[in-house]
């Protein structure tokens, strides 16, 4: 392992880590150094992976919208590598529906598989964190910054995990423990398949992004997310960083 390696010795949790940003992340990690435990339910994808990334990876399929198995990932991270270092919540599900056909089930899945496990896993996180001054990475989403049509569940449920990590940044700070959110766009499975379902919407969402093109989850997503895992960000927190291209601004 080199010394130059940002993560070098660390422990990580990545959620939804066998596809998407997820597995964008988990690979930007495991080249910087650090062990990851990453869970998923696709045991295909998270075997492939598992087996591409050797021993500084372990694959745990398990279902984190039961509250119970929070516990149960945090126990994993420590049995296998040691402790944890790092907490990535990026897993979510969701449903593209109008506001007006939006129904309490749909609600229900995406604040089940997005906002309640990164609250639940913080919480159960929190011993190890605290014991390592550690890092929890969250992320957010355009589509609750600015309101995008099709949205509500997933943007009422990621503005809710901005809303937590603003509040757990202000408690844990005096036990130096950093936590931020990334507000990504890139070219994952889900994008497309949002594309593909509103397809008049591919045009005008590359048109809004300065640099004209959608992030790559492993070269742009997974670096960021290197840097708010290292200590080149260790006073940053309680931060929401736009990894959009440019197409959202905040101020």
């Amino acid at each position: 392992m080199s010394e130059n390696q940002r993560l070098a010795g660390k422990i990580a949790i990545v959620t939804g880590g066998a596809g998407g940003i997820g597995r964008g992340i988990v690979r930007a990690f495991v080249a910087e150094g650090a062990k990851v435990l990453f869970v998923d339910i696709n045991d295909e994808n998270g075997k492939a992976l598992e087996l591409e990334l050797g021993d500084d990876s372990c694959f745990l399929n398990t279902d984190i919208s039961q509250h119970a198995n929070a516990q149960k990932i945090i126990d994993k991270a420590v049995s296998s590598f040691g402790g944890i270092d790092i907490l990535v919540n990026n897993a979510h599900a969701s449903r593209q529906i109008s506001f007006i056909e939006t129904t309490q089930d749909d609600m229900d899945l995406s604040f089940g598989t997005g906002f309640y496990p990164t609250f639940w896993l913080m919480q159960a996180a929190y011993p190890q964190l605290k014991a390592r001054e550690g890092t929890v990475i969250n992320f957010g989403s355009g589509a609750g910054i600015s309101g995008m049509p099709s949205q509500t569940t997933y943007a009422a449920a990621k503005e809710a995990i901005r809303a937590i990590s603003r509040v757990a940044a202000n408690e844990w700070g005096g036990d130096n423990i950093n936590i931020n959110v990334i507000s990504p766009l890139a070219a994952t499975e889900g994008v497309e398949a949002w594309l593909e379902k509103f397809p008049e919407m591919r045009e005008p969402t590359l048109e809004k992004i300065p640099l004209k093109r959608m992030g790559d989850p492993e070269k742009d997503i997974g670096r960021i997310a290197v840097f708010l895992a290292s200590e080149d960000a260790s006073f940053i927190t309680g931060q929401t960083l736009m990894a959009d291209g440019g197409s959202i601004k905040l101020y």
